[in-house]
């Protein structure tokens, strides 16, 4: 047994699953043409559903999720639950309205289809916009919350000599080179295969944390198993349980009214508009598989909550580990890896540090490929550096960018550790783009004679009023409590459907029609209808089951 529970066993198990799935994605894309720009970006629109489903999931399922959400239930209750199972409302968003209209008109980016309808210049601002903030912002805290998980989990800053910061910005770099080999000479259609392999590495990896935990935390008050720690959940503080917060919650709670508001409009930026998620759909092979692929998501997005929340809750009912959490210098981030590092059996530990692994390489990946696809077709391409250039010639400056990207998102991610609450602090920047990119958007295909400056105001607008509100920082009434940088979003975006409405009305440009391009089979999914009533019936019991009503 003692080779079992040693560090070989766990560097070995943990470096077969790694190498078994570099090896079947190889296998997977063998003979792909990859020097053609449609096979590079979009894997030659030739995914299936299951693989867009996995590859959507795990490109939003990282690190950063597993220690941040779950840090965020350790510290509140499981209102976070939220960005989860709400995920569900705006896949079926992009299942139904949005991808469609994607795919009818060929769409490759989300800036390309923006260039269609309100010029060159919009294009080029989104685009540059978004690759800026995908390297010094999304990669950076993918590869950081990565590093501090396996930092704490094996214990890795040991090798220099207790120095966490040096030991994350090591991992940084290990993480970053393998992320960047994937994301630069694999393509489109290798990050796919092998975030769909990790992906079902991850699930059930993930569904054994809350059981082994549950069985310990139960041992450890007393009892024998995992019913007696779930009873132990049950009696203690049941309002940990509890998805609906109050309306005047503070960060990171999610207060209720947000469910249905500022969350909602927020993820339908993350899911419908975003290109890291959409360039997945993007790919599908026709429009029935992209559909099968959303609306499956959303369904594996309803059942995140028990290996993104329930952890959270069950360290903070653990004693054993509530020293080591509350003695770090970011507890919030440091529940999920202390509880990993100390139910996980040694036998298996190397498994689960393999998909943790692969999960923090397809969030990395994804964006990165994504950031490529945005600079060499959107930038290069429309500009003088593209100009007569073939395909090749444009695959080859992808990946001298994605290098250059990658070093930077590098270089920054281990100075992330000093922005506390790192899931808090991805998102609330992160929407200083969200509404301007998604009413632009809706401007193509939902508003089609607004005119073409409607972009330069509503991002003015937005980025001025959006950046007030977070360095104001106002507090709910009568408290001290900072209010959610959601409810701005809430605020906001019907103010800016009001605006293009009007505008609409009364400085009307010519009306914009969308072009059918016969890029991919129209015909949607048989059963689309079927399974999306079936998963809001299931989002609707989640909410029940984890209310007052029953189990908080």
């Amino acid at each position: 047994m003692s080779f079992f529970s040693s560090t070989t066993w766990i560097i070995l198990t943990f470096l077969a699953f790694t190498v078994a799935v570099a090896v079947i994605a190889s296998v997977k894309t063998k003979g792909d043409n990859l020097e053609t720009a449609d096979g590079y970006f979009l894997a030659s629109r030739s995914l299936p559903g299951v693989v867009i489903a996995g590859s959507l999931l795990l490109t939003n399922l990282s690190a950063e999720q597993l220690v941040g959400t779950n840090g965020q239930s350790w510290a509140t209750n499981m209102s976070p639950s939220a960005f989860e199972v709400g995920s569900i409302f705006t896949l079926l968003f992009l299942a139904h309205y949005f991808l469609p209209n994607y795919l009818k008109m060929g769409t490759t980016t989300i800036p390309a289809m923006m260039e269609e309808r309100f010029g060159k210049n919009v294009k080029l601002m989104f685009s540059g916009i978004i690759a800026v903030m995908y390297s010094i912002l999304n990669l950076p805290v993918i590869l950081y919350s990565g590093a501090v998980a396996f930092v704490r989990i094996f214990n890795f800053d040991q090798y220099f000599g207790g120095n966490q910061f040096r030991a994350v910005a090591v991992l940084c770099v290990v993480i970053g080179i393998v992320g960047a080999a994937y994301a630069i000479f694999g393509g489109l259609k290798a990050v796919a295969v092998s975030d769909t392999i990790n992906g079902v590495g991850l699930l059930i990896a993930g569904f054994l944390i809350p059981f082994i935990a549950l069985f310990v935390l139960g041992r450890e008050t007393g009892g024998s198993g995992i019913v007696d720690g779930w009873n132990y959940l049950l009696h203690n503080e049941p309002e940990k349980l509890n998805a609906w917060s109050a309306w005047n919650s503070a960060q990171p709670n999610v207060p209720w009214p947000l469910i249905f508001t500022g969350m909602l409009f927020s993820n339908l930026y993350w899911w419908c508009c975003n290109q890291s998620f959409v360039q997945r759909s993007l790919a599908a092979k026709s429009l029935a598989e992209g559909q099968k692929g959303s609306i499956y998501c959303g369904f594996l997005k309803c059942i995140g909550p028990l290996y993104l929340i329930l952890p959270g809750i069950i360290a903070f009912h653990m004693p054993s580990i509530q020293e080591t959490i509350n003695g770090s210098s970011s507890p919030i981030d440091m529940a999920y890896p202390a509880l990993i590092a100390h139910v996980v059996p040694k036998p298996i530990m190397g498994l689960f540090a393999a998909v943790l692994f692969g999960a923090i390489l397809s969030s990395f990946n994804s964006v990165l490929n994504s950031a490529c696809t945005m600079f060499t077709l959107d930038i290069v391409k429309s500009t003088r550096l593209g100009r007569n250039r073939s395909d090749k010639e444009l695959v080859k400056i992808s990946k001298m960018y994605g290098t250059i990207a990658a070093i930077v998102a590098i270089s920054i991610s281990p100075f992330v550790m000093y922005a506390n609450g790192i899931t808090t602090f991805l998102n609330s920047l992160a929407n200083f783009l969200s509404l301007p990119v998604l009413c632009t958007v809706l401007g193509v295909i939902m508003f089609k004679r607004v005119p073409k400056w409607t972009p330069y105001l509503i991002t003015a607008i937005h980025v001025i009023v959006y950046g007030a509100f977070l360095l104001i920082k106002p507090c709910y009434p009568g408290t001290t409590e900072e209010i959610h940088y959601l409810y701005a979003i809430a605020v906001l975006f019907p103010i800016f459907m009001i605006l293009m409405a009007v505008l609409q009305k009364v400085c009307p440009s010519e009306e914009y029609v969308v072009k059918d391009t016969g890029a991919v089979d129209m015909t949607p999914w048989k059963y689309r209808w079927h399974f999306t009533i079936f998963g809001l019936v299931v989002a609707a019991a989640f909410y029940i089951v984890f209310s007052p009503l029953v189990l908080a």
